[in-house]
């Protein structure tokens, strides 16, 4: 719609200079959005911005430039205002030629590259468990984002930093140790990365008598958490780790490749993948030396403990420790280091950060720092900041055991999904191989989509029956309404017709013109979604393209249509509509069947 629409735009321009004579350069960019439904038109123009230039009133300035339009642009066949608003009707004649230029594109290709490198870090997980919920909806925004800008063109880096480090690994390692380490995950015939979680927990329990065991001995709970002596070990590991003892770190070695393997599984199925692993036991001692440059400069400064710290105050937020008194960093001293390390290997344009919103406020601390360091690739930052997700059970807890496991919610899913598909009874003539990557690709197809349609600043409910209904803003329906259009393709084959959009009727009905309308928008669509860093954009429109397909094909009939042309035509606007949604679900990582 790009040459339709940049053609109404610069004679809008035109009329605007002509109207009130004013300069061309006096104007900016003009841009139009979609008519509201409940008006007659196809593109609206908001007058209200150009009041003070014209020393007119919105409706005035509207039925000007809509009478200059009619006059001067071939495109336009009528206009009406509403309040300011000039909403334009454009000509059949016009439309066609959009849509056998958009019926001759191959989308699949995704869009024009573009000179930029993009590397977007997501996934971060802890070897002490398992992935879960929470996992879920950072891989899928981080996958769905580096394809979706992939789809737009850009060169993109997938990175993941694994959290690989810290008190919370020794606790796993010394609930492991007090159990007599007689176990392994194959003994168990558990996956390792919840083998190890398992043990996580197990550490809990364990404190938490040794806490109740102290306190009934008269010592507060606060103190008691720290002289439990289960306390007292995983401290005591975690500075034998950061020494280098031998027997430490070999169990630390051994314990983590269990989780490592556990996590290659769980992301396979997950669909999603990494070109680049960092890990906070390799990147953690980063940072020390720019810490040391921010001084000399006068970025940083040192208190007369030795700590040194930087003052925000001037841009509205605090002062911020980067280096202890003893010398070791803090977590936003590794995040520094590991940003120039990146930078030092990818030279990217910009970077995201794909993290939770409880992390807010230390990326804008970050964010801050490596700009007053002067760093070129700081003003390329960003923190892709996503809401939790909560179940209808209520919230998780990791060390009580009470998470949603990603793995079990997997399964879950897939095992509903099979019995959904089983309850239609149309599933007779497929094979059992067939089947069953039916029901992984519904099954985790209605994950992906319900965790990506929110907007990824919301915080959201997941409902797992909800997510996997036949009808609604869902996967499935998406999924069904592709394997009809899929059927349609391969009923058209056998009887020899055109699948290409090669010829558009004189007439069309209202819901082909719709639908064709709405294919029209996807460059401009995916654009706007990787502007946004929103792959909430893509599903959005992914099932507002589906919900018009159905509606044109509960209106239209495809093969007994009045004419050799309109079957013809029909065919190929399903062809084509199920092309877009397959682009659709490549960039939200959801397989689109062929049949169901």
């Amino acid at each position: 719609m790009k040459n339709l629409e940049s053609n109404i735009c610069s004679h809008i321009h035109k009329a605007i200079v002509s109207i009130g004579k004013v300069a061309s350069e006096q104007l900016s960019e003009i841009s139009l959005q979609a008519t509201k439904v409940e008006f007659e038109g196809d593109f609206t123009l908001v007058c209200f911005q150009f009041t003070r230039l014209l020393g007119k009133n919105p409706e005035q300035i509207g039925n000007e430039i809509g009478g200059y339009l009619l006059e001067n642009c071939s495109d336009i066949e009528n206009f009406n205002v509403v309040k300011g608003f000039l909403n334009l009707s454009v000509k059949d004649s016009s439309w066609k030629k959009e849509f056998l230029d958009f019926g001759d594109s191959e989308i699949w290709k995704g869009l024009p590259g573009k000179s930029e490198r993009i590397l977007i870090e997501y996934s971060s997980p802890n070897t002490n468990k398992p992935l879960h919920l929470g996992h879920l909806r950072n891989n899928f925004l981080g996958y769905s984002l580096s394809e979706l800008l992939k789809f737009a063109g850009y060169d993109v880096v997938k990175a993941n930093l694994v959290n690989d480090r810290g008190i919370h690994i020794c606790k796993s390692m010394v609930a492991y140790m007090e159990s007599g380490m007689t176990e392994t995950p194959e003994s168990s015939g558990m996956k390792g990365d919840h083998f190890v979680g398992k043990y996580y927990v197990q550490f809990d329990q364990i404190l938490k008598s040794q806490v109740a065991e102290l306190v009934k001995n008269g010592v507060s709970e606060d103190l008691a958490k720290e002289k439990a002596p289960v306390s007292i070990k995983a401290k005591k590991m975690l500075l034998d780790w950061e020494s280098g003892d031998k027997e430490v770190l070999g169990l630390w070695k051994t314990m983590n490749g269990w989780v490592y393997k556990g996590f290659e599984a769980t992301y396979k199925r997950m669909g999603v993948d990494f070109d680049k692993f960092y890990y906070e036991s390799d990147t953690y001692i980063l940072g020390k030396d720019v810490v040391d440059e921010g001084l000399a400069s006068g970025v940083f400064f040192k208190k007369e403990d030795g700590s040194v710290w930087i003052d925000l105050t001037n841009e509205g937020l605090d002062q911020k420790l980067v280096l202890r008194s003893d010398g070791t960093s803090v977590y936003i001293t590794q995040d520094i280091g590991t940003a120039e390390l990146k930078f030092k290997e990818f030279k990217m344009d910009r970077s995201v950060y794909v993290v939770g919103n409880e992390q807010d406020y230390h990326f804008v601390v970050l964010f801050h720092i490596l700009r007053k360091l002067g760093r070129s690739y700081a003003k390329g930052l960003h923190h892709l900041s996503y809401g939790m997700v909560d179940l209808p059970s209520g919230k998780m807890k990791s060390r009580e055991g009470t998470v949603v496991d990603a793995d079990e919610l997997m399964d879950e899913m897939v095992n509903t999904a099979k019995e959904r598909t089983s309850e239609l009874g149309k599933i007779a003539d497929f094979e059992a191989n067939e089947l069953n990557e039916l029901y992984e690709v519904l099954g985790l197809g209605a994950i992906k989509y319900f965790l990506l349609k929110v907007d990824p600043k919301k915080r959201m409910m997941f409902n797992p029956q909800e997510s996997i209904e036949l009808n609604g803003n869902t996967a499935t329906a998406i999924q069904y309404t592709h394997a009809r259009i899929s059927a349609i393709s391969r009923k058209a084959i056998q009887q020899g017709l055109e699948l290409k959009l090669t010829a558009i009727p004189d007439s069309l009905e209202k819901s082909e013109k719709d639908l064709l309308k709405h294919l029209l928008k996807f460059e401009s669509i995916v654009l706007e979604a990787s502007t946004e860093y929103s792959p909430a954009v893509i599903a959005n429109y992914l099932y507002e393209t589906s919900r018009l397909y159905n509606s044109f094909f509960a209106h239209e009939s495809i093969f007994q249509a009045s004419t050799a042309e309109k079957v013809q035509f029909r065919v190929a606007l399903s062809v084509k509509s199920g092309e877009v949604i397959r682009a659709c679900g490549k960039i939200l990582g959801i397989v689109m069947p062929e049949r169901m």
